[in-house]
């Protein structure tokens, strides 16, 4: 493992609002931050495992990095 992976958190649990979307996410230094805030992190190499798309919706989205596991996936995480 690399300086820069040691330096970066990874999503431990997810909030979802009523429509089970996704709003925000709680990070392993116990750190809560917004969908929109986490999409900034990701971009900036802050959270590991995690990538921004383009949805055919025309928005930005989150999504687990392909590693052949569903329990990692975003969706599949704890909630608080």
């Amino acid at each position: 493992m690399n300086e820069q992976q040691n330096q970066q958190e990874q999503v431990v649990a997810v909030r979802k609002n009523g429509d089970g979307d996704i709003v925000e996410l709680q990070l392993t230094s116990g750190k809560v931050v917004d969908y929109k805030t986490a999409q900034t992190m990701v971009k900036n190499n802050q959270i590991q495992n995690l990538n921004v798309f383009r949805g055919r919706d025309g928005d930005e989205h989150l999504r687990s990095d392909p590693d052949g596991r569903v329990d990692n996936n975003l969706d599949n995480l704890p909630t608080f």
